[in-house]
């Protein structure tokens, strides 16, 4: 195989393309395939950091992990971060270059993006705001990845038949009819309509694009298969085109999402391991829902823990039993606080501080919990003041900080990675994070009240243990943290349980010569097509 591919579409969002691309890709890794993943532009709060110190979304890291390559920029060279309900910041090639309305971006007349940094020239890519001038570089990238890579798995995004999007697409049909990738539907029967999602979903596409639709996937299907079948059947009668596998539902499946509310890992541990604590007790975590939440999956780990409990809030009473409450990123600190102090919880922060109960922040947490702001960039809104429970003045610079750092906290090594705008300038308290000779690298503690920048951090096993010894202290619960327990290998095990659900209920020999291959040629039209 020399530079076969592949495009997951889906139905709908959230229809299990991710988990499907990246379980083909542990597959394909596992029969000793060297396997990239794609998805040409991502819209998502959750990020990543690569070596290189690009940007790109979590979900596409994750699922390099699973092909068990390097997640680089070329993976994602387009990252959408939303601001709001109609502007996100344009992150291209692993750097931000801008702030641009989805009118603008996606199609039309909207104005050109208005620049972050000088550190990039946007209005050459972007001017006019016109997406489909970035088709050249998620060309260039995905031709990059496919000269070096036996196969690359693409992701699209939402669904191909968005026709309201079709001019502009470069994510979905539009990079498959430039690269000529074979297209493979999934659908999430478990939400129901599958069978009048899959058909509506060709009978949407122009006669050039159903060319390259080869079939379809169901996603999550309880029950006895032989029950679907006849629907199945009947699919093929009525658009010739096959199902290339039924994959069961599965508890525990959860990985690095876009976006969403849910904890991965919780599920895993909770429905899969269903570990007791160690000790006599449990552990509540309680992390406070902002807005514009980004990379919650650094709480992650802590669910992965037998014996902690982790919750989202936006209710102060909700605080009242928690052990440890988590303020984590959000791409509005700004935003964040008015919330945090609109709901009451900015107060039941600070009495909780007051108390020596246990509170981390976690990048904007972090910035939330220090004495004030001043934001040209992010909110615009110039000096806010903060909820004052850490020593730190943040200034929001127009250039991201985006890195990799390592360090020791607790006596123990961490490694983490850093994406914000904000830079902090701590003025008391105790380090958080110190390198080798003790010197400060980032965050501070006062008391129970703890921050940092580094996302990840509590992913480094020792540390989070740690930790966790100190908050359990501070509450006053009598929990040991697990000695084995080791996130990565929890995330490996999780991953080979995505590629046994290819292996074991997808026709994998018609998926290897469709990735090698391309769609099935004769393929039948499906009337009406898109419209003029």
């Amino acid at each position: 195989m020399s530079g076969g591919g592949l495009l997951v579409a889906g139905t709908t969002s959230d229809a299990g393309k991710s988990v499907v691309t990246a379980g083909i890709c542990r597959w394909l890794v596992r029969q000793g395939v060297k396997v990239a993943p794609f998805k040409a532009q991502n819209m998502s709060l959750n990020s990543f950091v690569t070596r290189e110190g690009a940007e790109i979304g979590r979900a596409q890291a994750m699922q390099a992990q699973a092909a068990r390559v390097e997640p680089t920029a070329l993976m994602n060279p387009v990252l959408l971060k939303p601001g709001s309900d109609r502007s996100s910041q344009v992150v291209l090639m692993g750097k931000p270059v801008g702030e641009l309305s989805a009118r603008g971006f996606f199609g039309g007349s909207g104005p050109a993006v208005e620049p972050l940094s000088g550190a990039v020239s946007p209005g050459k890519m972007l001017h006019g705001g016109r997406q489909e001038q970035l088709l050249g570089t998620v060309l260039e990238c995905l031709a990059e990845l496919r000269g070096t890579y036996d196969a690359v798995i693409c992701e699209g995004a939402g669904s191909p038949a968005e026709i309201n999007l079709r001019r502009t697409d470069i994510v979905n049909m539009g990079i498959a009819r430039n690269a000529r990738l074979p297209v493979l539907v999934v659908g999430d029967i478990d939400r129901g309509g599958v069978f009048a999602s899959f058909f509506g979903t060709i009978a949407l596409l122009s006669r050039e694009d159903q060319a390259l639709v080869a079939g379809f996937l169901v996603n999550k299907f309880r029950g006895d298969v032989s029950l679907l079948e006849p629907g199945l059947d009947m699919l093929h009668s009525l658009t010739g085109r096959s199902t290339y596998g039924v994959l069961p539902f599965q508890h525990g499946l959860g990985i690095d999402e876009e976006d969403g509310l849910r904890v991965s890992l919780r599920g895993t541990v909770r429905e899969s391991v269903v570990a007791p604590p160690v000790g006599e007790d449990v552990l509540r975590v309680a992390v406070c829902a902002i807005p514009l939440m980004s990379n919650f999956t650094d709480v992650d780990a802590l669910a992965a823990e037998p014996g902690v409990v982790v919750r989202f809030v936006d209710r102060a009473e909700e605080l009242a039993d928690a052990d440890l409450v988590v303020v984590p990123g959000t791409r509005g600190t700004v935003r964040a606080l008015e919330w945090l102090r609109e709901r009451g919880l900015a107060d039941a922060l600070m009495r909780r501080a007051a108390e020596g109960r246990p509170v981390l922040g976690i990048c904007g947490g972090f910035q939330a919990l220090g004495e004030h702001i001043e934001d040209e960039v992010e909110s615009r809104a110039g000096h806010v003041d903060g909820l004052g429970l850490l020593p730190v003045r943040v200034r929001f610079a127009r250039e991201k900080t985006l890195t990799r750092p390592v360090g020791e906290a607790l006596g123990e090594y961490v490694e983490g990675y850093e994406i914000h705008h904000g830079v902090a300038e701590v003025t008391g308290g105790t380090a958080f994070i110190s390198d080798d000779n003790g010197h400060s690298l980032d965050g501070c503690r006062v008391g129970e009240v703890w921050g940092t920048h580094w996302h990840g951090s509590l992913e480094s096993d020792g540390f989070r243990r740690a930790f966790l010894r100190e908050v359990a202290a501070a509450a006053g619960r009598r929990f040991v943290p697990a000695a084995d327990t080791s996130f990565a290998a929890l995330r490996e095990e999780q991953l080979d349980r995505l590629g046994d659900l290819i292996e074991n209920h997808a026709d994998t020999d018609a998926l290897w010569r469709l990735i090698e291959s391309g769609a099935p040629s004769g393929l039948p039209f499906i009337p009406p097509g898109a419209p003029a």
